[in-house]
């Protein structure tokens, strides 16, 4: 007598047996938790408008009421050398939205759901990091339209504008997961927010994003210059107003690529341990 097993299945579970096959699933519950998170942003459009509303706030405050104290030097205008800065400020203050999130799913106990679930575990942090990565971009679309209406004029063209978008929008990536890594150690999305303010400003405001860097004390100016931050609103500001590119472009790519090769490992790994 013969006595057959029957293995249940999980329905809609792919048997990932290769290296493509995983890629594939990994992929495909990426996208799903991905369109989840922008349904979620959709669904709360008060949000989305305050932080729209916030990053207009600080063009408006610093062309008008800050500009006419600020001279940049070499034949620029004070709203064409602030806007990469702003640009970058947005989605740096936009990437802690990664965090909050990633805070409030723990404390609701959606990741738990999502652990009882057979998907792939890199699915929940590169599904919240591309779906703020998609946030980003709409920002910085009305962005670039604010940007306009108070005088901003790139100078450089049409093709080397979106290439420091892009590499904005890189940069904004990788800071995702750093804050995915703040997120996932914070109790609750109170304190996420109030973990990921205190290391954003100084890397934001100590930078070239605001002021030239020769106005500033000699002891922060070193730190100012090397930062990411400035590193990449100079090569920003250099593909889209000219001068010098190549070399400040290497920088903000090396410290992007630096930092998606050291966070994203660190943030699985907290997400591993702490769930």
């Amino acid at each position: 007598m013969t006595t057959t097993i029957s293995i249940p299945t999980v329905t809609g579970a792919p048997l990932a047996t290769g290296v493509a096959a995983r890629v594939r699933w990994a992929i495909s519950d990426t996208l799903t938790v991905t369109k989840r998170n922008l349904i979620a942003i959709t669904r709360i459009p008060e949000a989305l408008f305050f932080a729209t509303v916030q990053p207009i706030m600080f063009v408006l405050l610093f062309r008008y009421v800050f500009g006419g104290a600020i001279h940049p030097g070499h034949g620029i205008n004070y709203v064409n050398y602030l806007m990469p800065g702003i640009f970058v400020q947005t989605v740096a203050f936009g990437a802690i939205q990664t965090s909050i999130g990633l805070a409030e799913d723990l404390q609701k106990g959606l990741i738990e759901r999502f652990r009882a679930l057979p998907m792939a575990r890199s699915a929940v942090l590169a599904g919240r990091t591309t779906a703020d990565l998609c946030r980003n971009v709409m920002v910085v679309i009305v962005m670039t339209g604010v940007g306009f209406l108070v005088g901003y004029r790139p100078t450089t063209g049409v093709l080397p504008y979106l290439a420091g978008i892009g590499l904005i929008l890189l940069f904004a990536y990788a800071l995702s997961w750093g804050f995915a890594l703040i997120g996932l150690s914070a109790p609750n999305s109170e304190t996420a927010q109030v973990m990921s303010f205190p290391l954003l400003f100084p890397l934001t405001f100590a930078s070239s994003a605001f002021v030239p860097l020769a106005d500033m004390p000699s002891w922060l100016r070193g730190f100012a210059t090397y930062q990411p931050v400035s590193v990449v609103v100079t090569a920003c500001r250099s593909l889209m107003l000219g001068g010098p590119t190549s070399h400040w472009v290497f920088q903000a790519v090396g410290w992007t690529v630096g930092i998606l090769i050291v966070l994203p490992p660190l943030a699985v790994w907290r997400y591993r341990t702490r769930t």
